[in-house]
């Protein structure tokens, strides 16, 4: 008995030993991965305390959801990216020669940030909520003569929905090619994707699931998401923001179940950069070969705006929406105006926007009272006395939640799109934004955010300071739950 007593020790001390061996062998190479592959200090910092503390536990967690694996096959280098087509050198000149040097020279970087070139000719009508877009985005279905690409981020199916489903077949049956895009993740509903099945049933369409969550396979991505939301007809109309297709985006008046957005519907050369965006997701989805019948059509003068898409996202070294948007804030001389759904943004924006406000900036930044995710609404509240005190103006918008994304610098420059102000949509997800500059539509957008300040309750200074201490505890430990990569 001593004997298997003794032998019991010495096996259970050998089973520590190499089970500590293993653990301090993982952990340092898990840590050599960081330092080699994570350019963000915090991040590496984050990682490896959490590989170190938690053993095994950390390292399995940093191999599925760390490391950033994805590769696009669909990438092609395109040597007349953003070409200014039938418009000559004098005309673009022309446009933006009127505009002031530190508008200038902001092109300059945007174009060293990321090398797609402005278009001209562009026309560009904001759209407010379902109502508004979906009977449009119909129609032009409907009236396709060539094809259709979508790409959606949430594709709900339901009653409203239904009408689109009608319309891809009455398209089809007019000899229309339409291709679907779906994301693995903003479809799934109670672990299945209802429209995924009823896609399958429509003769003659063609839909792919980008990044399918099927474990253990694809388990590694499922922290990288397609959130981009686009629409082409025939090369010749799109729908491009941040609106999902789903039933909530028609009940504007249900406060609980209700979604308040904006899309813009967009004619001009710049739906060409669009399409190249869809046809890059679309290869990297399904892993053939594409490109829409429309690629070889010339140009057509819709209006006198001048745009370019930015797409970015975690294949991409550089995280190009945030540099951007970073820019922008930077050069502001009179206005910032933000709309967004989720404020979450690191250190370097928020210091950018309380120099900006510093610099007598008038910053006013809009967001929903209550999100569809409630610990985002808590996780965002720490930094808005740092922001409050600078003079920074925050208003939160009573429900129905607002979705809309809107960012005007200066009563004249433009980005809008899918990307949030988060880490997620900065560094996680597959993002595309339209940069535009336009006086008129900048106004317009003014207004549309003006009416959403005038229901909104303006944070304050007191209320910031006042907060209860097992409150700001709570908000701090939500903030702490975000991702940042």
């Amino acid at each position: 008995m001593i004997i298997d007593i003794f032998s019991n020790f010495i096996n259970s001390d050998l089973r520590a030993f190499f089970a500590t061996s293993i653990y301090i062998a993982l952990s340092v190479i898990t840590s050599i991965h960081l330092l080699l592959h994570k350019d963000d200090i915090k991040s590496s910092v984050g990682w490896i305390a959490l590989v170190f503390l938690s053993p095994f536990v950390g390292t399995i967690l940093y191999i599925f959801l760390g490391i950033n694996r994805v590769k696009r096959k669909g990438i092609r280098l395109r040597k007349n990216v953003g070409s200014s087509g039938k418009y000559s050198y004098e005309i673009i000149k022309s446009i933006f020669d009127n505009l002031p040097l530190y508008f200038r020279q902001f092109i300059n970087f945007g174009y060293n940030a990321y090398r797609q070139r402005f278009v001209c000719g562009n026309f560009v009508e904001p759209l407010q909520n379902g109502i508004e877009a979906y009977p449009k985005m119909i129609k032009d279905i409907q009236n396709a003569k060539k094809e259709v690409f979508i790409s959606s981020y949430i594709f709900n199916y339901d009653s409203v929905t239904d009408k689109f489903l009608e319309a891809f077949k009455t398209a089809i049956k007019n000899g229309v090619s339409i291709k679907i895009l779906v994301d693995g993740i903003g479809t799934l509903k109670f672990f299945h994707r209802s429209i995924e099945k009823k896609l399958a049933k429509i003769k003659g369409l063609e839909y792919g699931v980008f990044l399918p969550p099927h474990i253990p396979v694809t388990l590694p991505f499922v922290n990288l998401r397609n959130h981009r939301k686009i629409m082409t007809i025939d090369g010749k109309i799109a729908f491009f923001g941040g609106m999902n297709l789903a039933k909530q985006n028609v009940l504007i008046n249900d406060f609980k179940n209700g979604i308040l957005d904006l899309t813009f519907r967009i004619e001009g050369p710049v739906i060409k950069q669009i399409s190249e965006v869809f046809e890059d997701d679309w290869e990297f989805t399904t892993g053939k070969k594409f490109q829409s019948i429309s690629r070889g059509l010339p140009n057509i003068e819709a209006g006198i705006i001048a745009a370019r898409i930015i797409s970015d996202g975690p294949d991409n070294k550089k995280d190009v929406i945030e540099i951007i948007t970073h820019g922008a804030i930077n050069i502001a001389i009179k206005k910032i105006l933000i709309v967004t759904p989720y404020f979450l943004p690191e250190n370097n924006i928020l210091t950018a926007l309380e120099m900006a406000a510093m610099r007598g900036v008038d910053i006013e930044i809009i967001i929903p009272e209550k999100s569809d995710h409630g610990f985002i609404d808590k996780a965002i509240e720490p930094n808005f006395l740092r922001l409050v005190n600078c003079g920074v103006k925050i208003y939160r918008t009573p429900p129905p939640f607002d979705h809309s994304k809107i960012f005007v610098v200066d009563d004249e420059w433009i980005f809008v799109g899918s990307a949030n102000w988060d880490v997620r949509s900065f560094r996680l997800n597959f993002e595309s934004n339209i940069e535009i500059f336009s006086k008129k539509l900048a106004k317009k957008l003014t207004m549309i955010a003006e009416a959403k300040r005038l229901k909104a309750k303006l944070v304050t200074i007191a209320e910031c300071e006042n907060l209860p201490l097992l409150k700001r505890i709570r908000n701090n430990a939500y903030h702490l739950l975000t991702p940042y990569g």
